[in-house]
């Protein structure tokens, strides 16, 4: 049985965990707060933007334009949206493991499989298996911002576009609220324009300087802006996951000071009955 004085060591190094915790939810809610903002502020405009592009899809036939060429996927590329730092409950873990399946259940339909990496976590989770990493972007998750995604945007199109991938994929947390995180599998190229239907709007714009210009602006950000959403989601989740899991540590912190307090308070109860049961025998036999 513990000593008194090691229970009360123990009391204080759990007091002092749970300090850290409580300061580490407080940190994660007040960014959670920025990062909440920041993906309802660009949700509209990244969802607007998905429907220009359907809207002129519809109107023009732009299926021949680079960005949305149709190929058999031989050479795919999946991009992994991690975080740098652990003690976010299994946001890191989930999206590794999902990677991971989606892997095992696409490897037969495709010849090679290679990965973009954004966060430490993924990095040193996929290092160590057998899909290669193609590219991993450091300091992305530290500051999430349009120039960072613009550079993961630059890079997967320019190797779109001269033929070394077929495809390219995007695994992320999509945020739902700070308990509730969602992993989704997107494809960002080749762009697939979503349905739209509007048969008594179905006349031409008049497009300038023309047809390719528009396109060739609209399109490249248009990716952009969607992995900026996606890293925005992403930093959003493992704000969430952290602060509940902060939370929760926190909680269970307070649990066990309070078992360790009974525990404390019967230990030193029975020392003190032991003791009284001393000084009576020894007054007994004195007598």
């Amino acid at each position: 049985m513990p000593s008194l004085k090691d229970i009360r060591k123990r009391i204080g190094s759990v007091k002092n965990t749970q300090q850290i915790t409580k300061a580490m939810k407080m940190v994660a809610a007040a960014r959670l707060r920025k990062a909440q903002e920041g993906i309802e502020t660009l949700r509209p405009y990244s969802y607007r933007l998905k429907d220009v592009i359907a809207e002129l899809a519809y109107r023009s036939d732009f299926s021949d334009h680079p960005l949305l060429e149709q190929r058999e996927p031989k050479n795919i590329e999946i991009l992994v949206l991690t975080s740098d730092r652990g003690l976010c409950g299994g946001f890191n873990a989930n999206i590794n493991r999902a990677t991971s399946r989606y892997i095992k259940e696409n490897e037969k339909g495709h010849e090679n499989i290679v990965l973009d990496v954004v966060g430490r976590k993924g990095n040193e989770y996929f290092k160590r298996r057998e899909t290669p990493i193609k590219n991993y972007f450091e300091d992305i998750v530290a500051n999430v911002n349009l120039e960072s995604a613009s550079t993961i945007a630059e890079k997967v199109m320019g190797d779109f576009l001269e033929g070394e991938l077929d495809a390219v994929y995007v695994v992320y947390n999509e945020f739902k609220s700070a308990i509730t995180q969602e992993i989704v599998v997107e494809q960002l190229l080749p762009i697939v324009p979503a349905s739209y239907d509007d048969d008594a709007n179905a006349t031409d714009f008049i497009y300038e300087p023309s047809k390719e210009a528009v396109m060739d602006a609209v399109l490249p950000r248009h990716l952009t802006v969607q992995i900026y959403r996606m890293l925005l989601e992403s930093l959003a989740s493992e704000m969430g996951a952290r602060m509940s899991a902060m939370d929760s540590a926190t909680s269970n912190a307070g649990e066990l000071i309070d078992r360790l307090t009974l525990q404390y308070n019967r230990a030193r109860q029975a020392n003190i009955t032991a003791e009284l049961m001393e000084i009576i025998s020894g007054a007994e036999a004195i007598s």
